[in-house]
C-alpha cells in the first residue's frame, strides 16, 4: 500500500511544471520514502500551488481540522511544504521537487540523502533543462553593467534587496551535498540568501541567519569576490531568493558543466562577456579562476569568450588586471523576457510541458 502512495506522490510531482521523472532504478521513490511518511505523502497530493490556511484545506478535503493543522506544521518543519506564519495566521502550499522540497532538506541532508540526490541528478536534469522557461536567471554584477545598457529592474541585485524588509542567509545545499560526497569546492558555503517584503518574517528561523540590509549587500559582495554567480528565480517580480553558485556544486550550473547542456537552455541571461584581444595580457585569471561554466578559452594571442557558453555573470570582469573584458547586452531578438511572476512561470512551463495543473491552481 505504501509503495502505491509514493508512486502517486511521484506522479503528482511530475505533473507539476518543474517535473519529477521516473528512473529505471526507482531512485525517485527512494527519495520520497526518505523524506515523507505515507500519511504525509497522501496529504501533499491534496494541496495546492497557492497558499491556504489549515481551515481551508480541511474544509476542501473533508479532513479533521486538528489533524490537518498538525500535519501541515510538521510537514513545513520537515521541508515538505512551504509555510508562512502571518502574525498568527498560518498558510501553506505544496512545493515542486526543485526549487522546493530538495532545497528545504538542508537541515536533514546527510550522506544517504546526498547519494540519492546525486544519483537522481542526471535523470532529473535531462528532463528539467529540456523545457522552458528556465528556472533561474543570472543577475550580473551590477557595477559591471555599462551605463549605455539600461538594466531592467529584475536584472539588478539592488532592486531585490531594496524591495525587501527581511533578509536571511543559509548554507548552500548543493555545496553541502557535494561536501558530504567528499567533493567540497572550497568556496564559502553560507551564501544562499532569502528576502521578504514583510519585517521579521525570518525571526526564529530554524537554520537560517537573519541579516540587516547592509549585511545582505556585504554577503553578495563577498560572493562576488569568491567567484560565485548570482542566480535568482527567472521571473520579473516576486523574487525571494538569490543563490550564489559555483560550477562544481550548483545543480543548475552543473547542467552546463557536467551534463553538457547548452547554456541558454539552462540559464536565462541578457548579457555576455567580451574580451578585447588587443588589451588582453593572456594571464588566464578569467578562464582559470573566475568563469564557472568553462566559457573562456585560450586563443593564439589572447583569451576569448565562447558567446554561446557564456552566462553573462560578470565575474571575469572584476579581476581582469588589464581591463580587457566588458559586459555586453545581447541583441533584443536574443533576449528572452521572463514570466511576470511565479504563477505565470508555472502556467507557461506547464503549457510547454503539456501537463495539466488546473487541479493544483
Amino acid at each position: 500500500m505504501s509503495e502505491q502512495v509514493y508512486r502517486k506522490l511521484a506522479e503528482v510531482l511530475d505533473t507539476l511544471p518543474n517535473g519529477f521523472p521516473a528512473t529505471p532504478e526507482g531512485t525517485e521513490i527512494k527519495l520520497l520514502r526518505r523524506i515523507f511518511s505515507p500519511e504525509e505523502a497522501e496529504l501533499f497530493g491534496e494541496l495546492k500551488l497557492h497558499f491556504e490556511t489549515p481551515e481551508q484545506v480541511a474544509e476542501r478535503t473533508g479532513r479533521p481540522l486538528e489533524e490537518v493543522a498538525g500535519m501541515l506544521e510538521t510537514m513545513k518543519e520537515k521541508g515538505q511544504v512551504f509555510g508562512i506564519d502571518l502574525g498568527g495566521i498560518k498558510v501553506y502550499r505544496m512545493m515542486p521537487w526543485v526549487f522546493g522540497i530538495y532545497e528545504f532538506q538542508l537541515p536533514r541532508m546527510d550522506r544517504e540523502l546526498a547519494e540519492l540526490s546525486e544519483e537522481y541528478g542526471a535523470t532529473f536534469g535531462e528532463q528539467f533543462f529540456s523545457n522552458s522557461p528556465q528556472l533561474m536567471q543570472v543577475i550580473p554584477i551590477e557595477s559591471e553593467i555599462r551605463p549605455e545598457h539600461e538594466a531592467l529592474a529584475y536584472e539588478r541585485v539592488s532592486n531585490i534587496i531594496e524591495s525587501s524588509q527581511s533578509f536571511m542567509s543559509f548554507d548552500c545545499i548543493c555545496k553541502k551535498e557535494k561536501g558530504l560526497m567528499g567533493e567540497p569546492c572550497g568556496k564559502p558555503v553560507q551564501v544562499c540568501t532569502a528576502y521578504a517584503p514583510i519585517p521579521g518574517i525570518f525571526d526564529d528561523h530554524p537554520y537560517g541567519k537573519t541579516m540587516t540590509k547592509q549585511e545582505a549587500y556585504e554577503l553578495l559582495n563577498k560572493a562576488e569576490e569568491a567567484g560565485l554567480v548570482h542566480l535568482t528565480w527567472n521571473v520579473k517580480s516576486g523574487h525571494y531568493f538569490i543563490c550564489n553558485c559555483c560550477g562544481c556544486c550548483c545543480g543548475v550550473l552543473r547542467g552546463i558543466t557536467d551534463l553538457g547542456i547548452e547554456a541558454a537552455k539552462v540559464i536565462n541571461s541578457a548579457y555576455y562577456a567580451e574580451i578585447d584581444p588587443e588589451a588582453c595580457s593572456v594571464c588566464g585569471v578569467c578562464a582559470d579562476e573566475r568563469c564557472q561554466v568553462n566559457a573562456i578559452e585560450e586563443g593564439d594571442d589572447a583569451y576569448r569568450v565562447v558567446a554561446e557558453k557564456c552566462i553573462g555573470c560578470g565575474l571575469c570582469i572584476t579581476t581582469c588586471p588589464s581591463d580587457a573584458i566588458s559586459l555586453v547586452r545581447k541583441p533584443e531578438d536574443l533576449i528572452i523576457e521572463p514570466p511576470q511572476d511565479e504563477m505565470d512561470w508555472y502556467d507557461r512551463r506547464a503549457e510547454l510541458r503539456g501537463v495539466d495543473i488546473s487541479k493544483y491552481r
